[in-house]
């Protein structure tokens, strides 16, 4: 499974992509983080994606200097497409993506030219040049005259195709978005004959060819694709600089270097494939082989996530990550590994990309545990929801089958006069035969589609009683002489389109915990689809997340960003004052300008000057007002672009406003208290560093008016002492009333003077550092606060006032929430912890200082009580069963068996069940029957169960006479219900 020893290793391939065009003038930057800082997208998607900015005009500056020129492996993970992983050979999840990047520098003769050299000179990949061909837009004979006249390509090697193919975004000059855009040009390699007969010029007409296997697209964003004109003809102007985006799949050209078959051949794959094969028992030259290709990339997807900050959650990025590994840990299942299995993988992966990615090494110990943690819990809902789930196909397969067999029993018996109102005939399903065979496939227990089975008849039966006669007919054995193959039966499932309710798939996820794209995916390997629709409806707010954080085009990446084009970035004063007055730059409503606003009418407004903060950084935005002669307007929200152009969500009380007015700007009193919850945060993550130690990394948080909350890396509660240790070092700071200051600095001197960073965060090559002018002491140990962060703070520490913990929880694996409040919020709620004591104490006529006895002292007595409640519960049974001797309860004969039955006055519960089991003992019957005035027990001797008796099937046929539902084992079930008089009479008629 390993490539050849005398080919290139994909680390070097990877080494030499950016060597190269550091010798064409390129400055190397780092991967951005996979967890994407851009709203619009959870994921990092593409490579040219961190430079959103530059392409958008930005200077091309960053923390390792200023260059036009910028090359990177960036990784990128993409799951619109999950499901496909695995079953193709070249679906992927996390991608590397080798791109040189170029802002308004080079143009295309740089890059088609760069691109041949570095693909076919011997010093770097020395592939055969006559084995390379090219695709280009239809139009764009500047690219065709490189490839053909300048680099030599045969033209029968260049092949035309339309925006469709061939344009960035596809179809830009017909469909849009308007806005930057250009054509491009793919470089494909014959891989030969023996991964296929077919021919380039085949190609053009199938685009699909695993002999033909592109490995580069170079893009040329070089229009600015405006309005189309009165005849609808597209209008593309040339833009005044022109980029270069490009990107090669460094898992496509590590299989052309190393010539395998497919990308879990090569040298980062391979290894891993072949540990899944070691540990599961079952090798990859076998029908389970898209199980090893899942666990695989699997694995290496969440590892580099993990690694950068994220963690298996229930929304946003933590969502796709329990998904895929929910999704990686079901196929270890399907492979045998019924232990955590997928841990084990990490150090593989560690060590085939621990170079390139360095946080894999630092963190490999937390992704171990994360990953270990994630298959822990999820192997526990696993096997019980994959039965529940194959039991509702089952239950879908089984009526389709019947229903066949129903419609020619009507049609046999339509003369019938047994068929008449008073009487029916229902099937009898018998246990043997095709269909009793293909459907023990989905439910490998026989019992449990022995009990299934008999649901199923009884809701039937159920179904189709008639007046009060309760007699029916049986129909038997024809329902398996229709069914008799497995083939006659999958062509009934994929004819009859069978579809699985949106409510039973969320009921399987709500109740028991089973996703739903598990749901589908199991569903759909027997042919049957699930109703997405009606899963969304019944979730009330479903979200499809991972299709939403994995959108790869111009509108989600630059998004609305087109109308602000030509706006300069906002002057942001509200550090220092909280009023200002600023010009109306421009007004938007849905991503488009218009001109003016009137009275009621809601939009967002961009300021020249603004005090208001953007939401950023965890800190809420700004709210306030503004004014201007004549009018007025409420500001609820204020937000920013990438580019730092400030979004103020205002509605206009009175007047109108129009692009160009002035206005006087005003933030609202909460700031104050928000600065104090930020400060209050910086504080609270350097004490939780000194109490639990370096590890702990900031995971998210939340820096409101009202409340903090601070999401930070720890595998563990905190101690009632930990709790009481970080609480009193804020309180220590704040005591001491220290100075709050900050100032812009170069990032690597930051870094230097030993500010915290968050991990995966993206800053530029200037930042803002915030430090608290002051230590304060923990263990003999100096704890300081310095932090980069844009945030708005106090002034002084003393400016925070009380500071109190609410709550520590687990919210992911290996992640905890705090939550905190400072100042009025705080002193509020401790006054009203306070008066509360004060309340709880006068109801129980102590004092506060004496409510914990008080309370004890309760305690005991109930306890006290509900044991004699209990005493007077089991005299009250053994009265009402005669005196414990099971008189007062006579047998009768039904259906071949004994039947003992009593009602009960004043006895629910375990008294219920413990006098099921004295009757059951002294009555000598097969089965005893108890009602008490809610409840219904059924208990079977083990002889009785042996000759047939089912508790379950009879306290089911028995609850819904009385009213209620219920079910159970064979030998012991119980049931709600509403009326015991009714469910008791049903005797008669239930054998």
């Amino acid at each position: 499974m390993t490539a050849p020893s005398s080919t290139l290793t994909t680390a070097e391939i990877r080494e030499k992509f950016l060597s190269f065009f550091e010798s064409k003038g390129h400055l190397r930057l780092p991967s951005a983080s996979t967890i994407s800082p851009d709203p619009t997208t959870l994921f990092t998607v593409a490579g040219m994606q961190p430079f959103k900015a530059q392409f958008m005009g930005a200077p091309a500056r960053f923390e390792q200097g200023a260059n036009k020129r910028v090359t990177t492996a960036q990784k990128c993970l993409r799951v619109g497409d999950i499901e496909n992983v695995g079953r193709t050979l070249r679906h992927c999840s996390l991608l590397e993506m080798l791109g040189n990047f170029s802002f308004g520098d080079y143009f295309k003769r740089e890059s088609l030219t760069w691109a041949w050299e570095f693909l076919t000179d011997p010093e770097w990949m020395g592939l055969d040049g006559s084995k390379l061909y090219a695709t280009i837009y239809e139009d764009d004979e500047e690219a065709y005259d490189i490839w053909t006249k300048e680099i030599g390509l045969p033209t029968d090697h260049v092949l035309r195709f339309g925006a469709d193919e061939n344009f960035w975004p596809a179809d830009a000059p017909k469909e849009g978005p308007n806005g930057p855009c250009g054509p491009c040009s793919e470089i494909f390699y014959d891989r030969g004959p023996k991964y296929g007969d077919d021919t380039w010029a085949e190609y053009a007409d199938t685009r699909e060819s695993a002999r033909f296997l592109e490995i580069w697209n170079n893009v040329f964003p070089q229009y600015d694709r405006q309005e189309p004109g009165a005849d609808g003809t597209p209008t593309l102007i040339d833009l005044p600089f022109k980029n270069i985006d490009t990107g090669m799949g460094l898992e496509r050209i590590a299989t052309v270097v190393q010539d395998v078959y497919d990308f879990y051949s090569n040298d980062v794959f391979g290894p891993i494939v072949a540990k899944v094969a070691e540990l599961s028992g079952h090798a990859y030259e076998g029908p389970q082989n898209v199980s090893h290709r899942v666990v695989a990339e699997h694995v290496r997807s969440v590892s580099m996530v993990i690694a950068d900050g994220s963690t298996p959650g229930n929304t946003g990025s933590g969502y796709v990550i329990r998904k895929i590994l929910r999704r990686a840990s079901r196929h270890a299942y399907l492979l045998g590994l019924r232990e955590p299995t997928l841990y084990k993988l990490v150090p593989l992966v560690v060590e085939s990309m621990g170079d390139a990615y360095p946080e894999l090494r630092t963190e490999q110990a937390r992704v171990e545990a994360t990953i270990r943690s994630e298959e822990e819990r999820f192997l526990k809902t696993l096997e019980g929801g994959t039965q529940r789930v194959n039991r509702a196909l089952v239950s879908l397969i089984f009526n389709r089958a019947v229903k066949v067999e129903e419609e020619e029993a009507e049609e046999v018996f339509k003369n019938d006069p047994y068929g008449g109102k008073d009487f029916t005939h229902t099937i009898k399903y018998e246990t043997s035969g095709g269909l009793w065979s293909y459907l023990s496939s989905l439910i490998k227990n026989p019992s449990d589609l022995q009990n299934t089975i008999i649901e199923l008849e009884d809701q039937d039966i159920r179904r189709r009683e008639i007046n009060e006669t309760k007699r029916y007919y049986k129909l038997a054995g024809s329902i398996n002489q229709t069914w008799e193959d497995q083939n006659s039966i999958l062509e009934m499932v994929s004819e009859s389109k069978l579809l699985l309710s949106g409510e039973e798939a969320f009921i399987l996820y709500d109740t028991y915990g089973f996703p739903v794209d598990l749901t589908k995916e199991i569903a759909e390997e027997y042919g049957i689809s699930v109703d997405e629709a009606g899963y969304a409806e019944s979730l009330e707010n479903a979200q499809n997340i991972a299709r939403a954080g994995s959108k790869y085009g111009k509108s989600e990446l630059f998004g609305a960003q087109e109308a602000l084009e030509d706006l300069p970035q906002t002057q942001f004063v509200g550090y220092d004052d909280l009023e200002a007055d600023g010009e109306v730059l421009a007004l938007l409503v849905g991503g488009e300008r218009i001109e003016h606003l009137s009275a009621g009418d809601e939009a967002t407004v961009v300021l020249s000057r603004s005090p208001f903060y953007a939401e950023g950084g965890g800190e809420v935005g700004d709210t306030g007002r503004l004014e201007w002669e004549g009018g007025a307007g409420v500001v609820r929200d204020t937000r920013k672009t990438p580019g730092g152009v400030f979004l103020h969500d205002v509605a206009v009380e009175s007047g109108e406003l129009k692009p160009g007015q002035q206005v006087r700007s005003m933030v609202s009193g909460e700031r104050h208290a928000t600065q104090r919850h930020h400060t209050a945060t910086h504080l609270l993550h350097a004490a939780l560093r000194a109490v639990l130690g370096s590890g702990v990394r900031q995971a998210g948080s939340l820096v409101a008016p009202d409340r903090l909350r601070f999401d930070f890396s720890h595998g563990a509660a905190m101690t009632v002492d930990e709790l009481a240790d970080v609480e009193r070092l804020v309180s220590r700071w704040v005591s001491a009333n220290f100075p709050v200051t900050w100032q812009e600095m170069p990032i690597a001197e930051a870094r230097a003077s030993g500010a915290t960073a968050l991990f995966g965060e993206k800053y530029g090559d200037t930042v803002r550092v915030v430090r608290v002018g002051g230590d304060v002491s923990y263990e003999g140990q100096a704890v300081a606060s310095m932090e980069l962060c844009g945030g708005a703070h106090v002034g002084r520490t003393g400016d925070i006032g009380a500071f109190v913990l609410l709550s520590d929880e687990n919210v992911a694996a290996g992640v905890r929430r705090m939550e905190a409040l400072a100042g009025e919020a705080a002193t509020g709620w401790l006054r009203e912890r306070l008066q509360q004591m004060a309340r709880v104490s006068a109801m129980l006529n102590t004092n506060p200082d004496g409510l914990e006895g008080r309370v004890a002292g309760l305690q005991v007595q109930v306890k006290a009580a509900e044991k004699e409640m209990v005493a007077v519960r089991r005299q009250l049974a053994e009265a009402q069963m005669g005196g414990g001797s099971g008189a007062a309860s006579p047998i009768r004969e039904l259906g071949g068996f004994k039947v003992a039955s009593l009602k009960l006055s004043g006895i629910e519960g375990n008294e219920l069940r413990g006098a099921a089991d004295k009757l059951l003992d002294q009555s000598g019957a097969d089965l005893v029957v108890i009602a008490g005035d809610k409840g219904l027990v059924v208990k079977a001797t083990k002889e009785a169960v042996a000759r047939g008796a089912h508790a379950g099937q009879l306290v089911g046929k028995l609850a819904a006479a009385g009213g209620g539902k219920g079910g159970g084992r064979p030998d012991m079930a119980q049931a709600g219900i509403t009326d015991a008089g009714a469910a008791l009479l049903a005797l008669d008629t239930a054998f």
